[in-house]
């Protein structure tokens, strides 16, 4: 059995869209307080960092599955760090500090069993956002707000926010929020999915 330690929408869609069986289980992690300990990680290390204490949160409550936890960091070039936004305007901040620019953004994925991890993938994507105008921003902020309020980064690439950048180099999967491939590979090592 697989659980995924998160509510969010995008991973639970990639997993069901690849028919992956699992059921769903807030991990319960007070994030800011988490990522203040963590503080001075690179953001790869906080990404795997926040991923393995979702999945071994959940783990230590259902000793018999697989506990999948998956974070995402957002770096800008100065190395500063993005989280979700509290509010339409921090929002549109985000967006204007990543106009014209390149960031990168870090996902992780760590299956945990019988509270210990087991398995463990970072990948990076190196995003490029087109020069912003003040208009674009807040007609995008009509569309997408308050939906993006989850969202490092200000973004779901699925929708509108594609039209934020002129490139985008690594995993489709990775800008989502989870490196599925490399999941689904230790998944079928494990037996949950077929080799």
């Amino acid at each position: 059995m697989l659980i995924l330690a998160s509510q969010s929408a995008s991973r639970r869609a990639m997993l069901t869209a690849a028919g992956v069986p699992f059921a769903t289980e807030a991990a319960g992690v007070d994030e800011d307080a988490a990522k203040a300990s963590l503080s001075g990680l690179s953001p790869r290390d906080l990404a795997d960092a926040l991923a393995e204490l979702k999945a071994l949160k959940v783990s230590a409550r259902h000793s018999d599955a697989l506990v999948l936890g998956s974070d995402s960091v957002v770096a800008l070039a100065d190395g500063t760090l993005l989280d979700k936004p509290e509010s339409r305007d921090q929002a549109a901040d985000h967006l204007h500090r990543m106009s014209g620019a390149v960031h990168h953004l870090w996902s992780a994925a760590v299956i945990a069993e019988d509270g210990r991890p087991v398995w463990r993938h970072v990948e990076a994507a190196k995003m490029s956002v087109r020069p912003l105008s003040y208009t674009m921003i807040e007609r995008y902020l009509d569309l997408e707000w308050p939906a993006i309020a989850g969202c490092v980064g200000c973004y779901r690439i699925e929708g509108p926010g594609v039209q934020l950048f002129d490139r985008i180099e690594g995993s489709h999967f990775t800008v989502l929020g989870l490196p599925l491939i490399p999941v689904l590979g230790y998944l079928r090592v494990r037996g949950v999915l077929e080799a």
